[in-house]
């Protein structure tokens, strides 16, 4: 998370007077406190409602050794039919082999020897068809991407790369331990959202960006935001009479985990998904601030916040174009079949699956709108602090 910024070097503006330190410690303190007992209050028992469909199936990684024809059925071939016989890495039968049904037809995966693949296995079916192929096993191949990105953040970043990478590696944690099961466990998606967006805050901005002042408030700036986001979202999908029943991936968990809010999960993904975004957004603000007070000892409150938004008006209209971009683009396959439909394109907008990309990267861009005066005027107000208290104490006078 984050924008990549260099803060190589420690605040030249001094030390943060007490009065000021206890009114942001006023501020920081209840939201420490609220999250965690959001943590404590929504954290998952472990004990999930699930409804498994059908029947039981497991999965494992397999190489492909060999890929031939199946066996005839009833003395017959079955055209185009495939069998691959596998070595069984992980899951059920491993280490082992077996022969696994591929599939066939004109859009079927080309599967060749010393292939990767995901393969299921289901008990219930017919001897020889138990196992089949799933997916092709795209682990190794994501593991170099990502060493690739840890190498590129260090090169880059050095020692803040690694509070990075350990920031990112805590995000993800606790969305695998926390978000997830407590969404699927019933509770509200949306108040899991605002605490697990806080809890990652709390710690991903002190630790890649360095605990100081300057984190807090970009943390209090992204706060706000959060809150803007929360809210309108919450309006908007109501007004607009959104189910969150859109896609394969919804239907499913409604059909094995009748508890989950698919309105809230749809809340969910849109505060989580801003929070990376807004975490840039809030922290280059805060930072131009700074520099700007640092370099100018007669700067004022005023001036401050008036040369720092320049820097961040440019900042939201690239933002904002990449938000909403990103969310457009999740709907290309779908807007293509409405344009081979001649669907008008407000019809084609209005359809829930294209609308809440729409509601999510306007609403987005609502917060991201919010969170650069909101963050630039915190900002001023605590730097220009700063360069009267230096300038007060090197004997010198500055304006207000």
């Amino acid at each position: 998370m984050g924008a990549g910024h260099s803060h190589g070097a420690r605040p030249s503006l001094g030390p943060l007077p007490r009065r000021l330190a206890v009114l942001i410690g006023l501020v920081v303190g209840p939201l420490v406190l609220a999250t965690l007992v959001g943590l404590v209050v929504l954290w998952p028992d472990g004990d999930l409602q699930i409804d498994q469909p059908g029947v039981d199936v497991e999965r494992g990684t397999a190489t492909v050794t060999e890929v031939g024809p199946c066996p005839p059925r009833d003395g017959e071939e079955v055209a185009g039919c495939r069998l691959a016989e596998v070595e069984l890495l992980s899951g059920p039968g491993a280490p082992g082999t077996a022969d696994a049904l591929l599939p066939y037809g004109p859009r079927a995966p080309e599967v060749v020897a010393g292939d990767r693949i995901i393969v299921s296995l289901t008990e219930q079916a017919p001897a020889g068809e138990q196992y089949a192929f799933q997916d092709f096993d795209r682990g190794p191949p994501l593991l170099v991407l990502t060493i690739l990105f840890a190498v590129g953040v260090l090169a880059l970043s050095r020692w803040r790369g690694i509070g990075a990478l350990a920031s990112l590696a805590y995000s993800l944690v606790l969305i695998a331990v926390f978000t997830l099961p407590a969404i699927m466990g019933g509770a509200s998606p949306l108040l899991v959202a605002v605490t697990s967006a806080a809890a990652i805050m709390l710690v991903t901005l002190y630790l890649s960006h360095g605990f100081d002042v300057r984190s807090t408030v970009a943390m209090i700036g992204t706060l706000v935001s959060l809150v803007v986001i929360g809210g309108v979202g919450w309006v908007f999908t109501r007004v607009g009479h959104f189910t969150g029943l859109v896609d394969e991936g919804s239907q499913y968990i409604s059909g094995i985990a009748a508890q989950v809010d698919l309105r809230g999960l749809l809340l969910a993904g849109l505060v989580i998904g801003a929070l990376g975004v807004l975490d840039d957004v809030t922290v280059t603000q805060t930072w131009a601030v700074w520099e700007l007070a640092d370099v100018d000892p007669d700067a004022t409150t005023r001036s401050l916040f008036t040369r720092a938004m320049r820097i961040g008006r440019s900042h939201v209209a690239s933002t904002v174009n990449t938000l909403v971009l990103a969310y457009v683009g999740a709907t290309l396959p779908l807007m293509l079949v409405f344009s081979a439909l001649s669907m008008p394109f407000g019809v084609a907008i209005s359809q829930e699956v294209v609308a809440q990309e729409v509601v999510r990267g306007l609403v987005g861009g609502l917060g991201i709108i919010a969170a650069v005066p909101v963050t630039t005027a915190i900002a001023a107000l605590v730097a220009g602090r700063l360069v009267r208290d230096r300038g007060v104490g090197a004997g010198g006078s500055h304006r207000a």
